[in-house]
């Protein structure tokens, strides 16, 4: 059932989630984008600027900032490609990602753990234990390999405009899925939020059978 237009909205900008917003960037910490400006000196800058970023948000003329490019080193050798967005990039993806968790949170399927709020792989975890005290005797291991670097983006987009009539919100969302030109692991994605492929990863692992986890995947046949 799609979201009633403008509601979604509203509750992204919401002064309350804002402010959980940018607690949560200012938590997570992180290097500075392209701009350099640091997570300490966001709140202030805010504070001078905010009105303008808003108004810019409402009338369509917001625009994501060029994600910075680094490299890191592999444990097994070689380099990694990451992308860093600006600090006040994700703090507006990360309001956007918690309303949007809050919309789909209950589309999820009650098996999946990963990228879920308030379960983790111990969770998981436990859930096995479960299974293999009922007498299950069969884990088979499944790695989405590369998921967030192969995500269709006019599907993902599709699964999104199901749900959500907002287009200012769809847009968001569109600009956020496009601005990575080089595109993180899921770990670091974590920590700079893309919330459409995350939701996107919850809604795939809906339609799968068994026990998702982070990266395992529990079936079997009771003996």
């Amino acid at each position: 059932m799609a979201q009633h237009e403008d509601e979604l909205w509203d509750r992204v900008f919401n002064r309350e989630n804002l402010k959980a917003a940018l607690e949560r960037v200012r938590q997570n910490r992180g290097a500075p984008g392209v701009d350099g400006m640091t997570v300490e000196e966001l709140p202030e800058h805010l504070k001078k600027h905010w009105a303008s970023i808003r108004e810019k948000l409402e009338t369509g003329k917001y625009r994501p900032s060029p994600v910075k490019r680094v490299e890191i080193s592999k444990p097994g050798g070689g380099q990694r490609k990451l992308g860093i967005p600006t600090v006040l990039d994700r703090m507006i993806q990360q309001a956007l990602q918690q309303v949007l968790s809050e919309e789909f949170e209950g589309t999820f399927s009650e098996h999946s753990y990963g990228f879920r709020p308030g379960r983790s792989a111990q969770d998981a975890v436990e859930a096995a234990r479960e299974y293999i005290e009922a007498g299950y005797q069969w884990t088979v291991d499944i790695d989405l390999e590369k998921f967030f670097d192969t995500v269709h983006h006019d599907r993902l987009m599709a699964r999104m405009k199901a749900r959500i009539a907002d287009k200012r919100v769809l847009r968001l969302v569109q600009l956020g899925v496009n601005m990575y030109p080089v595109v993180q692991p899921a770990a670091q994605l974590l920590k700079v939020l893309r919330p459409a492929c995350i939701i996107y990863y919850g809604l795939l692992l809906r339609n799968t059978s068994g026990s998702v986890g982070m990266r395992i995947s529990i079936n079997g046949e009771r003996q």
